[in-house]
């Protein structure tokens, strides 16, 4: 065999390192799980989407069967981009959490195995579930071109953009385990960075085009098109109401990325996943990033630049105060006890709230539309919400595992605490440590309610056969303090839910994952049930309130989530319901995370004799 051929195999299909991943992932139930899952929920949703496009009719034309074929790939084509996107991260997670095991890089470095070898063994060893998800949904899409409809470019192009989307994905990941900066819980980080990337991209990209600001009239394409996976699919399967440039009206980076955004993606994601794969064939046996910049004694380049001496060997802290129950004081002192957290935790109050004042500011000068400055509170008030309950589930899903990883937990079992005490101690901890968070969107949509009331910026409410016209503040003043009554006894649940797979969990990264599903799941169907519930009157609002993201967008845009609910005096009675919903919706959550309290008590001590000594 030639020299160059037997290299190129040795990066790619014969790689040692990637025939070991494959080999062993293919033995776990849990990837034949998530296969089996993953092609499971694209077979349902395709069959559902083909019987609802037949309209319960006998026959049906050329015309309108091609019609359901094309609305059917274009939902399957999304909800491919949305599964990869999220089982990228879990294939690849394993990859970050490599670099707590500093001596399984001790091992390696000692192969005759290059660094170009050894990073692209890891990417590909991972990346070859992902990819397998993607070749096994082909006969999937295939199925729809029987219907007509689907262009076989559009199917082949959407599998370049979800691959793009993967390939990303798993550079970066191999990227942050070669720099050795970061643990397993960085795992979290970078699930979160990838779910806020794609959130905000698309927020820009929906404020730039109610702003006038997109292609083809303001309305097309935006700088933020090429730069995310589901606007570029968005502008591939809809050429009509989400138009490129015209050909030949932009020039240079522009020209590529607002006339072919789809073909700016695909390529640009693979060349950027060079310039981390690159990078990280230089970094991979000079120690990771973490040894950069340290001179001969170790001492980091920012601690001499500071002139600071090297950290001691141990140091000496000042007795403090704890509380009465000691686990809740250490969990919510603990969360800010590095100068990179408190510094991270006052940035994110003070840019939090520099954003809700600046929106208001601009609302008030006219800058912004009163529709622009609800869009906005709306978008801003979710995401930091969003922000607030995946950092509560993080610190939850390790709260125990973590301990149990390093033996803390076997110290802390021969103390007198009993186990409803240090399960307590935890919620109340995590809960108190995350209520200053909370404050930020909390106090933004208060703001809002203030200036509303006080410049009594109303909604006119057209009159129809149930009740007369009448108006309506466009943002619910009382919305200030219902908010908060439903938000945190939901962050208390996703803390609760944690903690319950951290106990039963052996290591951070199963924790992790596990509750991101569960929460998620059930965040989804309690969302989708609270906000489709508005079509039933009276009792339409009060399951509203239910979820926290029905309840603020009822808040912000009253007349579109209550307006069922309108009769004769006004908004009144939409109103209450929604007051009466928030106190049930409160109530619900505070019972489900008294009735996990209960069985994680009783089930503690076996549950933790049963992982006993799990690392």
């Amino acid at each position: 065999m030639p020299v160059f051929l037997r290299w190129l195999l040795r990066l790619g299909p014969s790689n040692p390192i990637a025939v070991r991943l494959v080999q062993n992932g293919s033995r776990r139930s849990r990837h034949l799980y998530i296969r089996a899952t993953y092609l499971a929920v694209l077979i349902i949703v395709l069959l559902w989407l083909l019987l609802i496009g037949a309209g319960g009719r006998n026959s049906l034309g050329y015309r309108e069967l091609a019609e359901a074929g094309a609305r059917a790939f274009t939902y399957i084509a999304y909800l491919q981009v949305l599964l990869i996107c999220i089982l990228s991260p879990v294939f690849m997670g394993g990859a970050i959490a490599q670099e707590a095991s500093p001596r399984t890089w001790e091992v390696l470095l000692t192969t005759p195995m290059t660094a170009s070898e050894i990073v692209l063994g890891n990417l590909f060893g991972r990346l070859f579930f992902v990819l397998a998800l993607l070749f096994c949904s082909l006969p999937l899409f295939a199925l729809s071109q029987y219907f007509g409809g689907v262009p076989s470019s559009a199917v082949f192009a959407s599998y370049l953009v979800s691959g793009g989307a993967a390939l990303l994905v798993g550079a970066v990941a191999i990227a942050l385990s070669v720099s050795r900066l970061v643990g397993k819980r960085a795992f979290f980080v970078f699930y979160v960075a990838i779910v806020t990337y794609l959130g905000v991209t698309i927020a820009i990209d929906i404020a730039m085009r109610n702003a006038g600001q997109g292609a083809a009239g303001g309305k097309g394409v935006t700088l933020m098109t090429g730069l995310n996976p589901f606007l570029a699919l968005y502008a591939l399967l809809n050429p009509t109401t989400y138009p490129a440039a015209p050909e030949g009206s932009q020039h240079g980076v522009l020209r590529w990325m607002l006339e072919t955004p789809v073909q700016f993606w695909c390529i640009g994601s693979v060349l950027l996943s060079v310039v981390f794969m690159v990078t990280s064939t230089f970094t991979v046996r000079l120690g990771g990033l973490q040894a950069l910049g340290a001179d001969s004694a170790g001492v980091a380049w920012h601690r001499r630049l500071l002139g600071l001496k090297p950290k001691p060997a141990g140091e000496h802290r000042a007795p403090k105060n704890v509380w009465t129950n000691p686990i809740a004081w250490r969990e919510a002192a603990s969360r800010n006890s590095s100068p990179a957290k408190v510094v991270l935790r006052y940035v994110f109050l003070a840019v939090g709230l520099g954003i809700g004042v600046l929106l208001l500011f601009l609302y008030h000068n006219g800058t912004l539309t009163r529709s622009t400055f609800r869009f906005t509170l709306l978008a801003l008030v979710w995401g930091e919400l969003a922000t607030i309950a995946l950092v509560g589930i993080n610190t939850a899903a390790t709260a125990i595992s973590k301990e149990r990883e390093d033996g803390t937990l076997d110290l802390l079992l021969t103390t007198p605490i009993t186990a409803r005490a240090y399960i307590m101690g935890k919620l109340r901890g995590l809960v108190a440590y995350l209520m200053p968070l909370l404050a930020v969107p909390l106090t933004t949509l208060g703001m809002a309610c203030l200036y509303v009331l006080i410049r009594g910026d109303v909604v006119p409410v057209a009159a129809t056969t149930s009740h007369a016209g009448f108006s309506i503040p466009s943002v619910l003043p009382e919305s200030a303090l219902l908010t908060p009554v439903v938000v945190i006894p939901f962050m208390a649940f996703c803390v609760m839910v944690g903690l319950n797979w951290s106990l039963k969990s052996r290591g951070t990264l199963g924790s992790v994952v596990a509750t991101v599903g569960v929460v998620g799941a059930v965040s989804g169907v309690v969302g989708l049930c609270a906000w489709n519930a508005v079509t039933i009157e009276v009792l339409g609002p009060s399951l509203t309130a239910v979820s926290p993201v029905s309840l603020v967008f009822a808040a912000v845009n009253p007349e579109t989530q209550l307006s069922d609910s309108f009769n004769a005096s006004g908004s009144a009675t939409a109103r209450i319901a929604l007051g009466v919903g928030c106190a049930v919706g409160a109530a619900v959550y505070v019972g489900v995370c008294y009735g996990i309290l209960t069985n994680m008590v009783r089930t503690f001590d076996m549950t933790v004799r049963k992982l006993a000594g799990g690392r």
